[in-house]
């Protein structure tokens, strides 16, 4: 098989065909195929849509590859020939659009890469390679519902844990770090209840779109006042819903906030604020009743092991050069990938792929300079979003082969 052209084909075709969480039927097979065909024993429906591929080569540890395969439900204004126009129903029943605005379509065709030249490889490893292409990782989920599944039980238990996440970093570029990497994450959903009126009576009402609003205003104090400055946290209502029409005071109104913490400590700081401000600003505005705080995902950070991390990182500057693996910082996104290695009780190595077009980046000299330049270029979960695939998907594939035969010797 040509790499590079059929990596590039493989790319396209999952760019244009995603698929939202827990249903990435389309995205499974195609995975198992082309599994399959590089003499992997495949097994699907892991965790509902997840897929195992297991190459064993003689005695050694069993080393976990993982690629999430899940989109978003966003519409794509990349404007690319194989960008998505994809749509689907959520999980709410509402036709929305979907666009893998996240890059799992870069970390499937990536591994699979790594697949092919692993199995083509044998001669450089000894152990087991566990494959694992894991759904629903925008819900948080996927991991554990593998786990639940009996992953480890049917396909051994890992020694390590290693993936990676394409990011806006410049094209070639690996960001590796130890410790906490990636942020926990909480969502929750919050109901507010008031008592509807006709709008030009906002005396006979409970108004919860002006509780609502008040209730927003005074949650962005928790980060800026009750978290010490040394921490870290974020707290974003990423939506806010109420009523139907101009002239009719809605009985309730919703928001949904997103809560993302590396430390214990400070995730529950944040909850407690939330849930003190939330009750407070509806006995203030006198609510018939108490608001319902519904909490619908909750994973840990992502904590990189500090001898894991050292082992890999010097792999990887052999393999690219020094100058090429740098030291991201805190990442304030979230992944459920810690829950494979927890579960596993082994180290994860999870790192950043860049996948930006390096010419962006020219006259960069120093990490400062790199961020400053990320800070104006379309992130992760944007409409916009669009890693380059030359040079991105080709060193996707080198650094995990590259860290795979690092832990099968």
């Amino acid at each position: 098989m040509n790499q590079s052209v059929d990596l590039g084909e493989i790319y396209r075709d999952l760019h244009a065909h995603p698929e939202l969480s827990l249903h990435e039927v389309r995205t499974a097979g195609m995975v198992a195929a082309r599994l399959e065909s590089f003499g992997y024993d495949v097994t699907t429906g892991v965790g509902g849509t997840g897929v195992v591929g297991v190459l064993r080569n003689g005695d050694g540890p069993i080393v976990l590859l993982r690629a999430d395969m899940d989109a978003l439900p966003v519409e794509e204004k990349t404007g690319l020939p194989y960008a998505s126009r994809v749509r689907a129903n959520d999980p709410d029943g509402n036709d929305v659009p979907v666009m893998h605005a996240c890059g799992h379509d870069v970390h499937v065709t990536c591994l699979l890469g790594a697949a092919q030249a692993l199995a083509a490889g044998r001669t450089g490893w000894r152990g087991t390679l566990l494959l694992v292409f894991q759904p629903a990782e925008e819900l948080g989920r996927g991991a554990q519902d593998m786990i639940d599944d009996g992953l480890y039980a049917r396909f051994g238990t890992p020694s390590v844990v290693l993936g990676q996440h394409v990011a806006p970093l410049p094209a070639g570029i690996i960001g590796l770090r130890a410790g906490p990497s990636f942020a926990g994450a909480d969502t929750l959903h919050v109901t507010m209840y008031g008592r509807g009126a006709h709008g030009s009576r906002p005396e006979a009402s409970i108004d919860p779109v002006v509780m609502a609003a008040a209730t927003v205003m005074q949650l962005q104090t928790v980060v800026s006042r009750e978290v010490p400055a040394a921490d870290t946290a974020v707290l974003t209502i990423g939506s806010l819903r109420a009523g139907t029409k101009d002239n009719i005071i809605p009985d309730d109104a919703e928001l949904q906030l997103s809560i993302r913490s590396f430390e214990p400590r400070v995730r529950e700081t944040v909850m407690a604020a939330v849930e003190r401000i939330v009750n407070g600003e509806a006995a203030t505005a006198g609510a018939p009743k108490p608001p319902e705080i519904r909490h619908v995902t909750t994973f840990p950070a992502v904590v990189n092991d500090t001898e894991g991390v050292a082992r890999t990182q010097a792999a990887f500057e052999q393999e690219f050069g020094a100058e090429r693996i740098v030291d991201p910082g805190p990442v304030t996104g979230s992944e459920d990938v810690g829950i494979l290695a927890t579960a596993a009780s082994a180290p994860c190595v999870y790192w950043l792929l860049g996948g930006a077009d390096p010419a962006l980046f020219a006259g960069a000299r120093d990490i400062a300079r790199l961020q400053e330049i990320i800070q104006d270029l379309p992130s992760n979960h944007s409409p916009l979003f669009a890693p380059v695939p030359d040079p991105t998907l080709a060193v996707g594939v080198q650094a995990l082969v590259r860290a795979a035969r690092t832990w099968l010797r």
